[in-house]
């Protein structure tokens, strides 16, 4: 940014910026320039283009220039400014927390088009990291008891963080699934869990700002079939009769999970996403 501060504008910085993201091989570099430069203005995105003209103060530019520097390096956008929305909900986001992901808004919408959300229903969210899904279950179906669970006190903070900014009542326990204290005689309606998936071979196909920022704990799972055997060990245990389980998938190993299900007790379906990529699995205990 070599010209005076006077000379730029929003259109120019917007033009500037998208010029270099693109150098530096940043995703979506237009998208990024018009995230960050709505950031420190306080605007919505898209209003940057109906004042497109406004100058650019000397100050703003001294904001914006260690954001651009920070997204040069690949940092998520998500990060950088310290916020996301997720299904209509504002979530405050950190590197402690994985950044929510549009399937996790269709894994959400299926939970609450599969239930009345008038009925007074217990609902636990496993390994909750930001408490994005529990968040936005509580905000659309207020009549619903909703808990989340995570190994990591750091994430908890943040999730117990946007509960409050979302003005929601929900009930947070540090847990390990597979060594479960939280819970002794409790039994949910509802079990969900986007739990880690990757697997550790499938790590260098990342991109860059999700293996170099993300935690890894959110990220990476040791075995397909010792997390979700976990995840079904648990709710074969927390699961009320007639109750429903709803996971978040790897597409690569959608079939190692199924068959986990294959008992007598329960009835299980793979659900594809948007994307027609095997994403989901809803099992219900008989």
């Amino acid at each position: 940014m070599t010209s005076t501060p006077n000379e730029w504008t929003i259109l120019s910085v917007l033009e500037w910026g998208t010029s270099y993201f693109e150098k530096k091989g940043v995703n979506n570099p237009r998208l990024s320039i018009e995230w960050l430069l709505a950031h420190i203005l306080g605007m919505k995105r898209l209003n940057l283009y109906l004042i497109f003209d406004r100058p650019v103060s000397a100050e703003e530019l001294q904001e914006i220039k260690p954001l651009i520097k920070r997204r040069a390096s690949h940092e998520p956008l998500q990060y950088i400014v310290g916020e996301t929305d997720f299904y209509n909900t504002r979530i405050k986001v950190t590197p402690d927390v994985l950044i929510p992901r549009p399937e996790t808004e269709e894994l959400v919408e299926q939970v609450l088009t599969s239930h009345k959300k008038g009925d007074e229903l217990t609902v636990l969210d496993i390994g909750t990291g930001s408490g994005c899904i529990p968040i936005a279950l509580k905000k659309n179906a207020k009549s619903w008891s909703v808990f989340g669970t995570d190994i990591s006190s750091s994430a908890l903070k943040i999730a117990k963080q946007n509960a409050a900014l979302n003005d929601v009542e929900i009930s947070f326990f540090e847990d390990d699934l597979f060594n479960s204290m939280a819970f002794v005689d409790k039994q949910f309606d509802i079990i969900i869990s986007n739990p880690p998936y990757i697997l550790r071979e499938e790590e260098s196909s990342l991109d860059d700002e999700v293996k170099n920022f993300e935690p890894d704990t959110a990220l990476f799972c040791d075995s397909t079939q010792e997390m979700y055997q976990a995840l079904f060990d648990f709710a074969d245990r927390f699961l009320v009769s007639g109750g429903t389980l709803y996971l978040e998938l790897n597409a690569r190993t959608a079939t190692e999970v199924d068959i986990i299900f294959e008992n007598e007790n329960w009835t299980a379906s793979i659900l594809k996403d948007l994307g027609e990529k095997p994403r989901f699995l809803v099992a219900k205990k008989i």
